[in-house]
């Protein structure tokens, strides 16, 4: 199940634009592919339960400005000699608030997203309108969000142009667990996605996500890099074949490090077996066999605790990454082998002195 969540993923976002969401309770079956942006329900104040939940083709308009009134300063001061004067100041600061929120309603906009808070005047005005808002977004989900519908983030509602706005095809606020998310599906400019996570347990839903960006990361590598190799210790039992055969041929202490090299290479399907609890040995031994009548492709077989043509059972590498892990390994094995003299701190090596008896 998750298998098809990765490639589903790194096909639609070569991996830039994945978001991952982790709700925990259900199963992890119950984990799905939002092709889109998804993100938990924002702090609300009174009137958001009035305001509808599902919008069909609405515009989107990301906001990075405060909608509510801002308690003034501690060392503010006002002097005024009447009670009108009071009224007027009163009035000037509604005003603006009222004159922000009337241009963000003529601009057609349905969804409205604010990284800094939406207060409880706007969000009844909003929804006296059939206009939904949510403040406190993040700036991750709220860049997601215009990287997907398109649009800017705006930080005035003076001018606002259609070209500022972004567009999906749907959006719905859904019940996903204990939580509420909002999701955006049917973005033209689809260049993100989101994974929604599900487990038992907190531990269990970290796992998974350590898991998955693996998988993602070799799935981007596949299809950045279209040469593939079989997995499951096949590669490294070949190579370990080869290496064998070609130093046969050498007659000098080459042929020592050649074997040993080879040697070394049986390490990786050796610790696969111990892995999965297999008999080490005896698997081994039974891929040098298959190898050496030919069967290039023969590796380790977790389903069936033995060995398999894993060319043919699609269990696949990038050949990109085993050079690069071999290139590693060479590089660091010499700058071991360079190291002719060890430092040692003279400290490690002090004993305290003993307590005196009786003491």
């Amino acid at each position: 199940y998750a298998k098809a969540l990765e490639v589903k993923a790194v096909v639609s976002t070569q991996s830039t634009g994945i978001g991952i969401k982790k709700v925990t309770g259900g199963s992890v079956t119950d984990s799905k592919l939002v092709r889109g942006v998804a993100f938990k329900k924002t702090f609300s104040y009174a009137g958001f339960e009035m305001q509808p939940k599902t919008y069909n083709d609405p515009k989107v308009l990301s906001l990075n400005i405060e909608l509510e009134l801002k308690a003034e300063r501690d060392n503010a001061e006002c002097r005024i000699d009447n009670v009108e004067e009071y009224q007027k100041i009163v009035d000037a600061e509604w005003n603006i608030l009222y004159s922000k929120l009337d241009k963000m309603v003529a601009s057609g906009a349905r969804i409205i997203l604010s990284k800094l808070p939406i207060g409880d005047v706007a969000t009844q005005y909003f929804a006296d309108r059939d206009i939904f808002c949510a403040g406190r977004v993040t700036q991750e989900d709220l860049n997601r969000t215009v990287k997907a519908c398109g649009g800017t983030i705006l930080t005035t509602v003076n001018d606002i142009r259609e070209a500022d706005m972004g567009q999906c095809e749907l959006f719905e606020e859904v019940q996903i667990g204990n939580d509420r998310y909002n999701l955006f599906t049917g973005c033209p400019k689809a260049k993100t996605c989101t994974l929604i996570l599900r487990g038992g347990a907190e531990q269990f839903i970290d796992e998974t996500e350590r898991s998955l960006h693996d998988a993602i990361m070799i799935v981007r590598r596949a299809l950045k890099n279209d040469s593939i190799v079989a997995g499951g210790g096949a590669i490294e039992m070949e190579l370990s074949k080869e290496l064998r055969n070609y130093a046969k041929t050498i007659h000098g202490k080459e042929q020592l490090l050649i074997t040993a090299y080879a040697k070394a290479l049986e390490v990786i399907p050796r610790q696969l077996c111990d892995n999965a609890g297999f008999d080490a040995t005896t698997i081994l031994n039974k891929l040098r066999q298959k190898h050496a009548q030919g069967g290039k492709w023969m590796g380790m077989d977790i389903t069936s605790e033995d060995i398999a043509d894993n060319f043919e059972s699609c269990v696949w590498e990038p050949s990109i990454v085993k050079k690069n892990a071999l290139t590693a390994a060479c590089e660091a094995c010499c700058t071991i082998l360079s190291i002719d003299e060890t430092v040692k701190n003279p400290n490690s090596n002090y004993k305290a002195p003993k307590a005196m008896p009786g003491m």
